[in-house]
């Protein structure tokens, strides 16, 4: 089996843009700790910057990345995202 997915440009926490809890805010974890990309464990804090990806598929069917860089802040909500611990302040989209 053949794996088109392409390259990320650097490591990038795995999330999930289709849990936004604003629209420049999206979950990130429920513990102290994610894996990235390339498999190291990545510490999170409020103020680190992050790089994160959403595995997707453009129009025609080509596997991409939606790739974004934010700032981790702890989820102080009390709404549907309360079971998260941490999320990622989106500052920038990446083409």
């Amino acid at each position: 089996m053949r794996d088109d997915t392409p390259v990320l440009d650097r490591p990038r926490l795995l999330v999930d843009f289709n849990a936004m809890v604003d629209p420049d805010r999206v979950l990130l974890s429920r513990e102290d700790t994610k894996l990235d990309s390339a498999g190291n464990i990545v510490e999170l804090h409020e103020g680190l910057r992050v790089y994160v990806y959403t595995p997707d598929v453009d129009d025609d069917g080509t596997p991409t990345n939606l790739i974004a860089t934010g700032i981790v802040e702890l989820d102080r909500a009390n709404d549907w995202s309360a079971r998260v611990k941490w999320c990622c302040r989106i500052d920038r989209w990446h083409a």
